[in-house]
């Protein structure tokens, strides 16, 4: 692992690492999988979002699995590749990779909600805290088959975890990342409240969700 650098040394780095990870992050594996496979533009469908969620309500389970391990593991390749560089330019690149699924430069800046790639970076950034937010994950959908509060809980027992289980850097960018996924997570957080949320594999190729 490299040590970490005087911030004047790690500029460049930390630049590349989180134009790089963006860029990385930016590819719309759900919009080009069900495009490519004549499922037409998947932000006309259910929640407009592009990840394996909805794609799943195409009716396609293959291309939601597809979608899900892509999302993933681009957040993972960011943080793998970043770790060359230290756990700080890793932390970044992750950053970097979840804001462009977020908000992708190719897509108008209207993207996915990062939840898959967000267990990506955690598996390859701080492992133990990856493996606790896919088993509240995994552990949520399967018994209440919410995948948004599946989602919802994973990152908030991430952030709970991390500042036991990683650095400050690392803790930080976990927080901000589920910071981040509670707000994208806003009309599923109504609709839940509401007990108006589909569950998972309901409402395939149902028109799309008001907001």
């Amino acid at each position: 692992m490299t040590p970490p650098m005087a911030w004047s040394a790690a500029l460049p780095y930390w630049t590349t690492a989180l134009l790089g990870g963006y860029l990385l992050g930016a590819i719309p594996f759900g919009f080009l999988l069900t495009r490519l496979f004549g499922m037409g533009d998947i932000r006309n469908i259910g929640s407009g979002n592009i990840g394996a969620t909805n794609v799943l309500r195409t009716g396609r389970k293959d291309l939601a699995l597809l979608t899900l391990i892509l999302d993933g593991g681009k957040g993972a390749l960011a943080a793998y590749l970043g770790r060359h560089f230290g756990l700080q330019a890793a932390a970044i690149a992750a950053l970097g990779a979840f804001l462009g699924h977020i908000f992708p430069i190719w897509l108008k800046f209207s993207g996915g909600k990062g939840v898959a790639t967000f267990l990506g970076i955690l598996l390859v950034l701080a492992f133990p805290v990856g493996l606790i937010a896919c088993g509240v994950w995994l552990a949520t959908a399967a018994l209440l088959r919410y995948s948004s509060l599946a989602a919802l809980l994973a990152a908030v027992a991430a952030s709970a975890t991390s500042p036991i289980l990683a650095d400050m850097m690392r803790s930080t960018v976990i927080i901000a990342m589920t910071a981040l996924i509670f707000l994208r997570h806003r009309p599923n957080i109504r609709r839940l409240l509401a007990g108006a949320e589909p569950k998972i594999g309901s409402h395939k190729s149902a028109p799309r969700q008001q907001p």
